[in-house]
C-alpha cells in the first residue's frame, strides 16, 4: 500500500476546499522522487525538526538576554507556540496542518542571537541590510546540509519569507503563521514580561482586556475564536473588535516592555559583541567552519560573514566574542 496516497486521498475527502493540498504543491526547485510514506508538505516539516538551524533556537534570545530562571522564552519554545497555535486555526478551518505546522516551526530559523537586538546590529552593518524572515528563507535554501539546502515546497518557502510584513503568503495555511506568530508573541511576552518584573500585569490597556480577556489563556482563546468566526475564505481574519483590541495591546507592550530600561539593559552591549565579531571574521574568513569559507569565495565576505553570525547562538557569539577580545587569565612560572 502507497500510505503517501491513501493520505492525499484522506486530504482531498477532510480538508476545505480552499486547503492547499500537498498533491498540488507546486514542487521543489529540484524535482525529487516522491515519498511512499509522507506527502510533500509533512516530508518538509520532518526535514525542518531535523535541521541544525532548528536545534540552535533552544538557545536564541526570544525577548529577555539571557534572563536568571528556566522559565522564560527562548526562540525555540516561542516557535513551538506559533505551531500550535497555527495548528488549531489550521484544523478547525479543515485546512493542511502539515503545511501550516512546517510554515511555523521555519519562520524564524533565520534569527541571530540576542533577537531584534542581534537583527538591528546586524542589519546596520551588512551592506544589503538585514531581515531574518529572509535570512529564514536562505537557511532553508542555501545554508543547511553543508550548502545544499532543504530543498522545500514552493509553499512552504512562500509562507516562511511573508511571515513577517509585506505581501501576505499565498496560501491560506501560511497566512495563519503570520498571524499565530503575533498572538504568540504578544501573549507570552506579556507573561515572560511579568514574571521579569518588568510589566505589572494591572497596567495592561484595559480596553484590550476587556475585550481579550486577563489572562495569557482567554486572549489567544479570544483571538483564535474570532479568527474563525470572521475568516472568509481566502480571507484569514479576526473580527474588528478583537483585532482592534489586540493592535492597542500590541501597541502598548512596544511602548513600555520591548523599550524597557530594566529588562532590555543589556542590549546596549549586543552592538558591540556582533560589530566586533563582524569586523574580526572579515579579517580572517579562514577562521569559519569550511561552509562559510566556500560562500565567501562564491558570494563575497560580507555575504558569509553575515550568514556565519546569524547562526550562531547567543552562547556560542559570547564565546566567540570572549574568545578574541577578552584577555586571558596567564601564570609566570
Amino acid at each position: 500500500m502507497d500510505v503517501r496516497l491513501c493520505t492525499e486521498e484522506i486530504e482531498h475527502l477532510t480538508l476545505a476546499p480552499w486547503a492547499s493540498f500537498s498533491d498540488r504543491s507546486r514542487g521543489r526547485a529540484r524535482p525529487e522522487p516522491q515519498d511512499p510514506l509522507r506527502p510533500v508538505y509533512q516530508r518538509d516539516r520532518d526535514r525542518i525538526i531535523h535541521c541544525k538551524a532548528f536545534r540552535r533556537l533552544k538557545q536564541k534570545t526570544q525577548v529577555f538576554l539571557s534572563p536568571e530562571g528556566d522559565l522564560y522564552r527562548t526562540r525555540l519554545t516561542h516557535t513551538l507556540e506559533v505551531s500550535q497555535i497555527a495548528r488549531t486555526i489550521a484544523r478547525a478551518l479543515r485546512l493542511n496542518e502539515d503545511l501550516t505546522e512546517a510554515v511555523a516551526l521555519a519562520h524564524d530559523l533565520g534569527h541571530t542571537p540576542f533577537g531584534h537586538a542581534g537583527e538591528r546590529a546586524l542589519n546596520a552593518l551588512c551592506p544589503g541590510g538585514f531581515k531574518h524572515y529572509e535570512q529564514s528563507l536562505r537557511v532553508v535554501d542555501r545554508l543547511e546540509k553543508d550548502g545544499r539546502g532543504l530543498n522545500l515546497t514552493w509553499e512552504v518557502r512562500n509562507g516562511i519569507v511573508t511571515h513577517t510584513k509585506g505581501t501576505w503568503a499565498a496560501t491560506p495555511e501560511g497566512r495563519i503563521v503570520r498571524m499565530a506568530d503575533q498572538i504568540a508573541y504578544v501573549n507570552h511576552d506579556i507573561e515572560d514580561a511579568v514574571r521579569a518584573g518588568v510589566l505589572d500585569p494591572r497596567l495592561l490597556p484595559k480596553e484590550a482586556t476587556d475585550v481579550l480577556g486577563q489572562t495569557k489563556s482567554e486572549r489567544i482563546t479570544a483571538m483564535i475564536d474570532s479568527i474563525l468566526a470572521h475568516t472568509e475564505p481566502p480571507v484569514i481574519q479576526a473580527g474588528p473588535v478583537e483585532d482592534e483590541a489586540f493592535r492597542v495591546l500590541k501597541a502598548f507592550m512596544y511602548s513600555t516592555v520591548y523599550v524597557d530600561k530594566v529588562g532590555k539593559h543589556e542590549e546596549q552591549k549586543v552592538d558591540k559583541v556582533i560589530e566586533a565579531l563582524y569586523e574580526h571574521y572579515m579579517g580572517h574568513t579562514e577562521q569559519m567552519s569550511p561552509l562559510y569559507q566556500r560562500i565567501a569565495e562564491e558570494e563575497g565576505d560580507d555575504r558569509a560573514v553575515t550568514d556565519y553570525i546569524s547562526g550562531m547562538s547567543d552562547e556560542f557569539a559570547i564565546r566567540a566574542f570572549e574568545e578574541y577580545y577578552v584577555p586571558r587569565r596567564w601564570h609566570v612560572l
